[in-house]
């Protein structure tokens, strides 16, 4: 699963140089332990930028409010923090996020684990300090009993969460910044604005048209850990995109590469070959949560699954010989021919 805010893709976000001043106008800033970013088409008159400016940071604040591990007081660390396991009432950002999460959970058979933190964070990789050290079976056994999808019930009729295990600890890193991505689209769709790219962290959501009057084009990152370049170009219009990947956060240990991403079943890091995934989806939030759940599945279980339920994914698998690129039918109508 991945870190929380990390960025695990790299965006190239491919617009004309020369346009008119007046035409695009990009909002940028920090959010979530990461950058956004926002390219706005608003045509000749741009009056509304700094009132735009002001709503979206008042979005992403009351995301950050409600689903961050890093504010000791926010909706979710509380939550964590609380020794309770009866009824609590959540909001309705954080209940619709924890219902979808469940969903994925399912879906992808506990791939997806939003109790995964405690484990991430034993392996090294959390917002504990690195060590790069390999766990004791009994400290593995031991966080792992305080883990698990299962553990977290919903109430389908109230905005409440119960926790079996008070201890479960909560991290929604997998699949906030897609629903903050949402969240703003959302906020521009009311406004009529009917062309912008939305980008948090590297998930992002694109709708219309950019400068040249094309799909914007987002370029997928090579899975190479010395430098960066791209791989593919996408078109996305009308369509969020999210990609995962594990060729960067890792530690070596006696000869052996561990990955930063860890199965949940297992608790350990993962072993297989799949470098990197992105997803398409008409929902950043799933296309988010989704794409972490494949790093975990593997690349043969993922393009299995992907078909079954009907999304786009591209991957980068390790070889011998270097990386070995595979997408399915659902994705090649957005592969950019240049």
């Amino acid at each position: 699963m991945r870190v929380l805010f990390s960025i695990l893709l790299f965006i190239c976000i491919i617009s004309a140089c020369e346009r008119a001043p007046d035409e695009l106008v990009t909002i940028s800033g920090m959010t979530m332990g990461t950058t956004y970013s926002i390219k706005l088409m608003l045509g000749k008159n741009i009056s509304d930028k700094d009132r735009i400016h002001a709503d979206i940071e008042s979005i992403l604040t009351d995301v950050n409010q409600s689903m961050s591990t890093y504010i000791p007081d926010s909706e979710l660390s509380l939550l964590n923090q609380s020794g309770s396991n009866d009824w609590q009432l959540i909001s309705d950002d954080l209940y619709g996020v924890m219902l979808h999460a469940n969903h994925v959970s399912i879906t992808t058979n506990g791939a997806f684990d939003v109790t995964v933190g405690p484990l991430v964070n034993i392996w090294g990789f959390g917002p504990d300090p690195y060590t790069q050290e390999i766990p004791q079976e009994s400290l593995l056994h031991e966080t792992k009993q305080h883990t698990g999808y299962k553990k977290i019930e919903l109430d389908l009729l109230a905005n409440r969460i119960l926790k079996s295990d008070p201890a479960i600890y909560i991290d929604l890193s997998g699949i906030a910044k897609g629903f903050a991505v949402d969240k703003i689209a959302l906020y521009l769709d009311k406004n009529n604005i009917q062309n912008y790219l939305v980008e948090i962290g590297g998930e992002l959501i694109g709708k219309g048209v950019n400068a040249n009057q094309q799909a914007w084009q987002i370029g997928i990152e090579q899975a190479n850990v010395f430098e960066r370049s791209v791989q593919r170009i996408v078109n996305l219009n009308n369509m969020a995109m999210a990609t995962s990947g594990d060729y960067r956060n890792y530690f070596e240990k006696d000869g052996v590469r561990y990955s930063h991403t860890i199965d949940p079943i297992t608790g350990k890091p993962i072993n297989h070959n799949l470098a990197s995934v992105t997803v398409l989806d008409k929902s950043t939030m799933h296309a988010d949560a989704m794409a972490t759940a494949f790093m975990v599945l593997g690349t043969e279980k993922t393009h299995r699954l992907a078909n079954e339920l009907g999304l786009a994914v591209y991957t980068l698998s390790k070889t011998q010989t270097g990386f070995e690129e595979r997408y399915n039918d659902s994705f090649k109508p957005y592969l950019s021919s240049q």
